[in-house]
């Protein structure tokens, strides 16, 4: 199964303030743990929201706006993409974590992905999860 990592943001990664060397190898270390454990997919840092935009839909209507975003706690610092036998292995592979926001309590959330299997109830030809499993494909040779 796949997991999504999310590390909520606080006020030092919206001020865009970089970790510490100690922290950058502590993290460089847990990550190559994961490398070669064949759990991490992908994973890295945002930057501050200040930086980034969203695009508010309503109707036919797309309207931009620019950031920063509020409230902070419900904004992300980074992420990982993981592949796990369950969530009980990702709960463990979390709790090994270096703090990624040292002198606070951040809450780490770990969240399923959906594979292409969870939506074969509406896509009973195969159609769409055929097609997902091309892209799938494509996007490895790349």
């Amino acid at each position: 199964m796949r997991v999504m990592i999310l590390i909520k943001a606080d006020e030092h990664s919206e001020a865009g303030i970089l970790p510490d060397e100690k922290l950058l190898a502590a993290m460089g270390q847990y990550n190559e743990e994961l490398v070669k454990a064949g759990v991490m997919l992908a994973g890295e840092g945002l930057k501050p929201s200040s930086q980034g935009r969203r695009v508010r839909f309503a109707g036919s209507q797309r309207t931009v706006i620019e950031g920063p975003f509020q409230p902070t706690g419900e904004l992300l610092a980074g992420f990982w993409l993981w592949q796990v036998k369950s969530l009980d292995e990702a709960v463990e592979w979390v709790k090994r974590m270096p703090n990624p926001m040292p002198g606070t309590e951040p809450v780490i959330e770990i969240r399923p992905v959906f594979e292409a299997e969870d939506f074969a109830p509406s896509d009973p030809s195969g159609e769409i999860r055929a097609q997902e499993e091309r892209l799938r494909d494509e996007l490895a040779r790349r």
